[in-house]
């Protein structure tokens, strides 16, 4: 997953540490302190055994001395360090060591925007993340135990952390709290895999023991409804449907009545999924939410449509205001750029990506889960 962004960017990383140590930092005193030279994660935490490591964070070792400011600073990073994550950026930052120069840092970050770019993360999206690292980067001093290529790839991983961060969206919380039935109505264009997500989404609600009626509200194909059906007999769903043609806001009254009826838990709409340009569709779609007052509209979107996504998601937001997003063939995405971009530049929360074909191929977005799909190894 990924591979395209992730080399990409391993390659300006690794440009940064073959870079000339005298260019990349301003010089700083010979007598400046410095910092510990061994990076070992065990020498970020207190050891529990032996008396030098029994002495409390704000005594000092020499008895009941109080610590230095300077100690308690190196104490208190050390507190941070993740045996995971690893270091932060503000556990780098220190009073003495070596300090970045504007310019190799600007040609570095000028390399990472075109990485971006090319990635299909979105522009506004992209320039987020490229100030966040110059922010955390420029005029500040790193500590002597850290290459640049460590502290800049770290700054990166927060950057873009922040970005995914946004908004985020607990779909299974929110189900917990709605009267029933919730209704949930999904739209997108044709081919994102909008139908297969609904059945997904079923199965989620199936094994949380929630029960679900499913609208096949897309009659404009007659194929919608027959992929559709197949979906919900599979899954033992009851689906409410009328022929090609019929009116998509009176298959949704018919799926919610029944519902209401059945003391069913959710329903779940289906919609035509032709352009996002067509003034039919989005006439159509602000006709269903009138008559079925939806709970949650959610817009599901390609992956691999890059920025065509991000435009598609607008028009529908603008039309009939998207709650959410559902994030399809992630797992065939190479670039990565979708995932960092529809959320952030439409305001929206991704509530799921999908990574597969399965039913159960339907995970909850994770900024920490998206952030270790970029950077792996």
């Amino acid at each position: 997953m990924f591979e395209s962004l992730k080399s990409k960017l391993k390659n300006v990383f690794g440009k940064s540490s073959s870079l000339d140590p005298e260019k990349i930092y301003k010089n700083t005193p010979d007598d400046a302190p410095a910092e510990s030279a061994d990076p070992d994660f065990e020498k970020y935490v207190p050891k529990q055994s032996g008396a030098e490591n029994s002495v409390p964070a704000h005594k000092s070792a020499e008895g009941e001395k109080p610590a230095s400011r300077k100690e308690q600073l190196k104490l208190d990073k050390r507190k941070k360090a993740d045996p995971v994550k690893g270091p932060s950026v503000d556990m780098m930052v220190g009073d003495s060591g070596k300090k970045i120069k504007d310019d190799p840092l600007d040609d570095l970050l000028d390399e990472l925007e075109l990485v971006l770019l090319e990635s299909d993360v979105a522009y506004l999206v992209t320039q987020d993340i490229i100030l966040g690292v110059r922010d955390n980067l420029i005029n500040k001093k790193y500590g002597r135990q850290y290459t640049l290529e460590e502290v800049v790839e770290t700054a990166v991983k927060e950057a873009v952390k922040d970005v995914l961060k946004v908004n985020e969206f607990d779909f299974d919380e929110w189900m917990e709290k709605q009267p029933k039935p919730a209704v949930i109505m999904f739209v997108g264009i044709n081919g994102t895999g909008k139908t297969t997500a609904i059945a997904k989404i079923a199965k989620r609600l199936s094994d949380t023991g929630k029960s679900t009626v499913i609208a096949a509200c897309d009659t404009f194909r007659a194929g919608a409804i027959e992929q559709l059906s197949i979906h919900a007999e599979r899954l033992g769903v009851k689906i409410v449907k009328q022929g090609q043609d019929a009116d998509p806001s009176a298959v949704a009254f018919d799926a919610i009545e029944h519902a209401k009826s059945k003391r069913k838990d959710a329903v779940l709409l289906d919609t035509a999924g032709r352009m996002q340009t067509n003034n039919n569709l989005i006439n159509e779609m602000k006709k269903i939410v009138r008559v079925s007052k939806p709970a949650l509209k959610i817009f599901v979107g390609d992956a691999l449509a890059g920025n065509d996504a991000i435009e598609q998601a607008k028009v529908f937001d603008a039309a009939i205001g998207i709650d959410a997003i559902i994030l399809t063939k992630i797992d065939t995405d190479a670039k990565g750029g979708a995932a960092l971009s529809i959320a952030h530049t439409i305001g929206k929360p991704i509530a799921f990506v999908s990574d597969g074909q399965g039913y159960d191929d339907l995970q909850v977005f994770d900024s920490d889960w998206m952030l270790n799909r970029l950077f792996e190894e």
